[in-house]
C-alpha cells in the first residue's frame, strides 16, 4: 500500500505521516532522503530526528530507498524533493535523466508488500521560480509529483494543517 502526502512547506505533512505511520505500526522505518548542504539545514533534519522517539529505525538514503524495505515494514520515506534533488544534481541538471532514474526507483516500490507512505512538496503552487534551473527543477517535481499520486494507493494534500484526501 503506497501513501502519498504532499503539500506546501510547514503545511503539516511530516507529523500527519509519522502518526499514519505509527498507526500502523508500533516499530516504523523513516527513511530521510536529504544530503546535508548547510549549517540551517543540518538543523532543519536535527528537529525532524528529534520529532521522533525510540519507537522510529531512522535510516538515511539518498536514492536507492527500495533497498531499505522489507515485507511488511512500514516506512515513512521523507521527502521527494531532497529525493529528486540529488538526481537532479547528480546527473548535472538533467530533467529527463533525473526523471527517469528517479521513476526506476519509485517504481520498484510498486512491487514491495509493505505500507510505504511518501512525503513530497508541491512547490509549482508557490512563486514561479525566478532561476531557470529553478523552473527546470518544478517541472522535474511536478512531474514526478504526478507519476507517485497516479500509482499510489492513498493521496493526501496538507493544507495549514489539515489533510485533504485526493483519492
Amino acid at each position: 500500500m503506497i501513501y502519498y502526502i504532499t503539500g506546501g512547506e510547514r503545511s503539516g505533512k511530516s507529523s500527519y505521516a509519522q502518526n499514519l505511520a505509527l498507526s500502523f505500526s508500533n516499530s516504523p522505518k523513516y527513511i530521510a532522503t536529504s544530503r546535508i548542504w548547510d549549517g540551517d539545514h543540518r538543523k532543519r533534519i536535527e528537529r525532524h530526528q528529534a520529532d521522533r522517539d525510540e519507537r522510529w529505525t531512522s535510516i538515511e538514503e539518498e536514492k536507492d530507498v527500495s533497498n531499505h524495505i522489507n515485507p511488511k515494514d512500514v516506512v515513512v520515506i521523507d521527502c521527494v524533493t531532497l529525493w529528486l534533488t540529488n538526481y537532479f544534481i547528480d546527473t548535472k541538471n538533467d530533467i529527463e535523466k533525473a526523471l527517469e532514474l528517479a521513476k526506476v526507483e519509485f517504481n520498484k516500490l510498486l512491487d514491495l508488500d509493505a505500507t510505504i507512505i511518501i512525503i513530497s512538496n508541491e512547490i509549482g503552487m508557490g512563486v514561479h521560480a525566478q532561476t531557470e534551473i529553478g523552473r527546470k527543477f518544478t517541472e522535474l517535481q511536478g512531474w514526478m509529483n504526478q507519476h507517485i499520486a497516479k500509482n499510489s494507493d492513498k493521496a493526501t494534500v496538507m493544507i495549514s494543517g489539515i489533510p485533504l484526501t485526493l483519492k
